[in-house]
C-alpha cells in the first residue's frame, strides 16, 4: 500500500527536479505576446536555439530561410495570409519578465547575440518598390537603421543621448502619467531606464499618424533592444526594489506597447520578447555606451576571417565569368578590327569614295 501511494510521489519529484535542471539550464526565454490566427505558436516547452531566432520571425512572416528550422514551437499556419508586422523587443538585463499568462514562452539554449539583419534585407528586396517600414533601434548604443518609410515616420524620434533626455522632460512625456515608485528624475541610470519606456511610447504614438501604412501589403519589421533594466539592476542590485520597480514597470510598458501594435495592425501582428541575462559571446558591432563606460574591444587572437556567406560561390561565378566574356570580347573585336580589309564594299570605302576621286 504504501509502496503503490510512494510512486507518483516519486514521479512528481522526478518531474519537478527535470523542470528546475531544464530552468537551469535554459534560464533566457523567448515570449510571444500577441500573434495573429494565421501565425500559430504551440503551447510547450521546447527550448529554441538562440541563434535561430531571426528564422523564427521570417519564418512567421513567409519568408525562406537557408537551413530549415525543426523547432516544434511554430507550426505551419495560413500561408495565403501572413502578418503585416513583426516586433521583436529584446531586454537585457533579466532571464525572465512576469508577463501575463495569455502568452506563450519558451526557453532558450544558448543565447548568442542575434540581429534581423537578413529579415530586413529580405523585405528591402523583396518590397522595395512598395512602402515597408522596417526599424531596429538600440537606444543605449544610439544604433539605429531605417528603411523604407520609417525615414519620415520617425522623423521625429529620439535617438541620441541628448534627444531622449530632453525628450523625458517635455510636457507629454511619459513621467507624467508612469508611477516611479522607487525610481528617481535625479539619477543617470533611473533616466536612461525611462527614456527607453518614453521610445517605446513614441513609436507607437507616431505610428498611429500614418495609419495607412499599417494597411498596405507590405510587411514591416521593428527590431528594439533594451539595456535600461540591466544597468538598473548593475547600479542597485537585482535584489534591490529599485530593480523590482523597475521590472514591474517594464513588464507594463512592454504589454501597452504590444496592444497598441497589435491594435495599429488590425490584429495582423507579432509581437515577440527575448529576456536575456546575459550573452554568451560579445557583441561584434563597436558602439558606445550609455553610460560612457570604456568598453572592450573585440577580442580575435587568431585572426579568423568572417563567416563563409552561401552566396559567395554564386557572386563569384557570376563576376568570373562576366569578366571571361568581356575580355573575349574586347580581344575579338579589337583582332577584327585590326584586320578589316578596306576594300570596295566596306563602309570607309563609301564615306571617302568621293574625296578620294577629287584628291
Amino acid at each position: 500500500m504504501g509502496r503503490r501511494g510512494g510512486a507518483p510521489w516519486a514521479l512528481e519529484v522526478a518531474v519537478l527536479v527535470t523542470s528546475a535542471c531544464l530552468a537551469g539550464v535554459y534560464g533566457d526565454e523567448f515570449s510571444v505576446l500577441r500573434s495573429p490566427q494565421s501565425v500559430v505558436f504551440r503551447d510547450g516547452s521546447w527550448p529554441i536555439p538562440g541563434e535561430r531566432i531571426p528564422d523564427v520571425a521570417a519564418l512567421s512572416m513567409g519568408f525562406s530561410v537557408e537551413e530549415d528550422l525543426s523547432w516544434p514551437g511554430l507550426a505551419v499556419g495560413d500561408l495565403f495570409h501572413r502578418p503585416r508586422a513583426t516586433v521583436l523587443v529584446t531586454v537585457k538585463g533579466v532571464d525572465k519578465l512576469a508577463l501575463p499568462a495569455k502568452g506563450i514562452s519558451y526557453p532558450i539554449e544558448n543565447a548568442v547575440p542575434f540581429s534581423l539583419d537578413s529579415v530586413a534585407n529580405a523585405i528591402h528586396t523583396l518590397f522595395s518598390e512598395e512602402t515597408p517600414v522596417v526599424l531596429q533601434l538600440a537606444p543605449s548604443e544610439e544604433r539605429v537603421y531605417m528603411v523604407g518609410k520609417a525615414n519620415s515616420v520617425f522623423e521625429d524620434l529620439s535617438v541620441t543621448l541628448r534627444q531622449l533626455r530632453n525628450r523625458l522632460f517635455q510636457d507629454n512625456s511619459i513621467l507624467s502619467s508612469l508611477p516611479l515608485n522607487s525610481l528617481s528624475r535625479n539619477n543617470e541610470v533611473d533616466l536612461l531606464f525611462l527614456s527607453e519606456l518614453q521610445v517605446l511610447h513614441d513609436i507607437a504614438s507616431l505610428l498611429s499618424r500614418h495609419k495607412h501604412l499599417a494597411k498596405d501589403h507590405s510587411p514591416d519589421l521593428y527590431s528594439l533592444e533594451l539595456a535600461g533594466l540591466e544597468e538598473v539592476g548593475k547600479r542597485y542590485g537585482e535584489d534591490s526594489q529599485q530593480f523590482k520597480d523597475a521590472s514591474q514597470i517594464l513588464v507594463d510598458s512592454l504589454q501597452k506597447f504590444a496592444d497598441e501594435m497589435f491594435n495599429l495592425y488590425s490584429g495582423n501582428a507579432v509581437v515577440e520578447v527575448v529576456a536575456v541575462k546575459t550573452f554568451n559571446s560579445p557583441f561584434t558591432r563597436k558602439t558606445r555606451s550609455i553610460l560612457q563606460s570604456s568598453q572592450s574591444e573585440t577580442e580575435n587572437p587568431y585572426n579568423l576571417a568572417y563567416p563563409y556567406n552561401y552566396n559567395y560561390s554564386v557572386i563569384f561565378n557570376i563576376i568570373l565569368w562576366m569578366m571571361i566574356g568581356l575580355a573575349l570580347a574586347v580581344i575579338v573585336i579589337s583582332y577584327n578590327l585590326w584586320n578589316m580589309d578596306p576594300g570596295y564594299d566596306s563602309i570607309i570605302y563609301r564615306m571617302t569614295n568621293q574625296k578620294i576621286r577629287m584628291d
